[in-house]
């Protein structure tokens, strides 16, 4: 009976990996794919479309499905620091998604790989939070794997570069700045309820911005539609699948373990990689991928320091 019981909880718990894993790539790719290959070069309005997908998805999931218990926003104060997080958020996607039109996914994953060497650097400047020093030398393999990567990337582009660096940098701001802001007890929010409420501020801050930056995205759409009778049905499938990462993720953090998560989160962008190299046929190098596989390696030697020094 109690052999039954972990069987299918096993069983469970995999598929949650398998789907998380199929959503979180597939989203990457899709973003690749629409944002290169389709010449839909509108980063912005993408995002607003994910940003869409996930206010409504996530009403629908906490609200009459009850995948999470709902949380209520308690003061001013509180909706105030959830719009700054927004905002930060924003910004990260925004800029990720900007730097898929110009870089190959492989690039872009082991750029994006460096987050724990920013999120460290954030946390001590805004927390003073230090960790030991042995933890702090796992970054150096992390920062110059990229460096070595950088310098072997056959398909290098400065300004997608510099674009993915400040994703990655955004994306461990709102990191940290999510511990602060959001302490104390009365205040904090599961990862559903505050995706449920960044997203239609998001989608605020975003209409404008791709009204005044992409100014011609309707008009373009609908040539590119013509011909690519998919392209709608791909954004749809895309936003929903940005959703889809979100839930996922939340899912398998609850019915796992914090280092089942990161050893889980590593290998995912391996997985990336190998994936988009054979759909997206771009060529790479040996450098390349020497730099990369060192920056796995800091990675996850700063996930073990991290846990041994706690």
């Amino acid at each position: 009976m109690l052999s039954g019981q972990l069987e299918k909880k096993g069983f469970f718990i995999a598929t949650l990996i398998i789907f998380w894993y199929s959503s979180n790539i597939g989203v990457l790719l899709l973003n690749k794919l629409l944002l290169s290959n389709y010449g839909f070069r509108f980063p912005i309005f993408l995002t607003m479309c994910h940003m869409t997908a996930c206010a409504v998805l996530s009403y629908v999931s906490i609200v009459f499905l009850k995948i999470a218990p709902f949380q209520r926003i308690k003061s001013r104060s509180q909706f105030l620091r959830i719009s700054t997080l927004s905002i930060v958020f924003c910004g990260s996607v925004v800029g990720g998604n900007i730097s898929l039109r110009y870089l190959p996914v492989s690039f872009n994953q082991a750029v994006g790989a460096t987050t724990p060497f920013f999120t460290a650097l954030f946390a001590y400047l805004m927390t003073r939070k230090q960790e030991a020093w042995a933890t702090y030398g796992c970054l150096v393999p992390v920062v110059t794997g990229v460096i070595i990567a950088s310098g072997g990337e056959p398909s290098f582009h400065l300004y997608g570069f510099i674009m993915c660096i400040g994703a990655t940098a955004a994306r461990a701001f709102k990191s940290v700045l999510q511990g602060v802001l959001l302490s104390s007890e009365g205040e904090k929010l599961n990862s559903m309820n505050l995706l449920l409420y960044m997203s239609p501020i998001a989608v605020v801050v975003l209409l404008p911005a791709a009204l005044v930056m992409e100014p011609n995205v309707i008009e373009v759409t609908a040539t590119i539609a013509t011909q690519h009778r998919y392209l709608g049905l791909l954004i749809l499938i895309n936003s929903a699948m940005a959703y889809g990462a979100n839930l996922l993720n939340f899912l398998v953090t609850k019915h796992t373990s914090a280092l089942t998560l990161q050893v889980l989160g590593n290998a995912k962008g391996a997985v990336a990689v190998v994936i988009s190299i054979l759909i997206f046929q771009n060529p790479v190098t040996f450098i390349g991928i020497a730099g990369y596989s060192m920056t796995v390696m800091g990675v996850v030697a700063y996930g073990e320091s991290k846990r041994r020094h706690k």
